[in-house]
């Protein structure tokens, strides 16, 4: 059956393509030879559709049909030769599962094609049309993955330069307070901060350019695709091959998270950053044993200016990085313990529940971090304690402590719980601790913990 443009372009008299067409003065077109034919012994010129007479003495040419019907008839050659086996010139029916290209049947029973599997173009051509849009839907699923880690980034590189400015007021701040003669040690850090500011910022422009890059090839890869599959079936089956290769070239990498340590190292710039001066200001500034990490708090927390408060509240909106747990109560010491032995005091007083302990470092900070993590804990009017791979705990108190001291002595494997202001021990743990270990802390809405300062003292040796 013949297209609609083959008809548009078939001759009303003689049914075939336009040879050297004319247009009649009624805008009606034909062959030449055809209309001369339909005339001959005829005294009027009329038109053989609607039987207008020609006005003119001779036939203008329909150059435009002519090129169009030139045109028309070079790519239906070159389409029928597309058809053929190269080899025999015989009509491709088949396609060779072996191999992955068309065959004719002459090729079907060659010794090439001996033991061959085989199946009809048609079919063929369908059931590798489908494996190609099933693979090209797994390149459009990534597309969409990563302009969605576009945005997240996009909103990390935002956060970033807010933690950079709120640390900078914040360092300004205490800067302030010690006056003068500690300009220069204040320039120092906020050159450092700056330069970390700068080097994480166009680390993630880096990875904003890599993701865009990816993007763009991804996008690409999939317009030449979809371009492959509108092609006519022997079209197509013959660029399967490179058709699939490309596709398969092009990896569907899986880093739709930020990279550990992308976002701005707040407690190394403001954790003790007084206790780093106090030998010249001891009665300006504090000590405090263990510094909260901002970027481990969960979206439930608020954290003090100085790092050492955190309090329950509303829901933020915070950066999805891997420093951070998915228990949007807790938050973690910017420090971890794998030696020594250390401490550290804790105000709970008046919090309706809370949670203390340690954390093993090596502990994924994506989904269940039990396994990992020592604590004790008060929830219900009830205090527990639990450690791996131990269920919890019943602890009896006499009185409600106002402050926990937890006590961590890495070389003796021991965890220490113990209420400073009566001296008592509430709860311990013997572990050996192979591993750094870091402080651990919960709490709820409205209620607040703070990890109190320790007092601090200078000696000065005479030699």
């Amino acid at each position: 059956m013949a297209s609609k443009l083959e008809e548009d372009l078939s001759c009303p008299i003689c049914l075939d393509i336009f040879k050297d067409p004319v247009m009649l003065t009624c805008s009606h077109s034909f062959c030449r030879a055809c209309v001369e034919k339909s005339w001959k012994d005829k005294v009027s010129k009329d038109c053989p559709l609607c039987k207008k007479r020609h006005s003119k003495p001779w036939l203008p040419p329909d150059l435009s049909l002519k090129i169009l019907c030139e045109t028309f008839l070079q790519e239906r050659d070159q389409r029928a030769s597309e058809d053929l086996c190269s080899l025999h010139q015989e009509k491709l029916r088949l396609f060779c599962l072996d191999h992955q290209e068309p065959v004719c049947h002459v090729c079907r029973d060659s010794k090439k094609h001996s033991s061959h599997q085989f199946r009809p173009i048609d079919e063929a051509a369908e059931e590798h049309k489908k494996n190609l849009e099933e693979t090209l839907q797994l390149i459009k699923e990534k597309i969409k993955a990563l302009n969605e880690t576009e945005v997240k980034f996009d909103q990390a590189e935002a956060h970033i330069k807010v933690q950079a400015r709120h640390t900078e007021s914040q360092i300004k701040g205490q800067f302030e307070k010690l006056h003068q003669f500690l300009v220069e040690e204040e320039e120092a850090r906020l050159q450092a901060l700056r330069e970390e500011e700068e080097q994480k910022r166009q680390r993630m422009k880096v990875q904003m350019e890599a993701l865009r890059a990816q993007i763009a090839d991804l996008s690409q890869t999939v317009r030449a695709t979809e371009d492959q599959l509108k092609a006519q079936d022997i079209s197509f089956l013959k660029n399967y091959k490179a058709a699939v290769e490309r596709v398969k070239q092009r990896p569907l990498l899986d880093e739709t998270r930020l990279p550990s340590g992308a976002l701005i190292d707040q407690a190394k710039h403001l954790g003790n950053l007084g206790f780093n001066i106090w030998t010249k200001m001891k009665d300006l500034v504090s000590y405090t044993p263990v510094i909260l990490d901002r970027n481990t708090a969960g979206s439930r927390l608020i954290l003090s200016e100085d790092l050492t408060t955190v309090r329950g509240g509303e829901k933020q909106q915070l950066p999805d990085n891997p420093e951070r747990t998915d228990y949007p109560w807790s938050v973690l010491s910017s420090v971890g313990f794998d030696s020594g032995t250390h401490s550290w005091d804790v105000q709970v007083r008046d919090c309706r529940w809370w949670y203390l302990g340690v954390l093993a470092e090596s502990v994924q900070r994506e989904g269940d971090i039990e396994s990992g993590l020592w604590r004790v804990w008060f929830w219900g009017g009830e205090y527990r304690a639990q450690s791996p791979p131990h269920g919890p705990t019943d602890l009896s108190l006499k009185n409600s402590p106002k402050r926990i001291r937890v006590t961590l002595d890495c070389n003796g494997g021991k965890l220490l719980f113990s209420d400073p202001d009566t001296n008592t021990l509430i709860h311990s743990f013997k572990h050996t601790f192979s591993q750094r270990m870091i402080p651990y802390f919960m709490c709820g809405s409205g209620d607040i913990l703070r990890v109190l300062p320790e007092k601090v003292s200078v000696t000065v040796g005479l030699n």
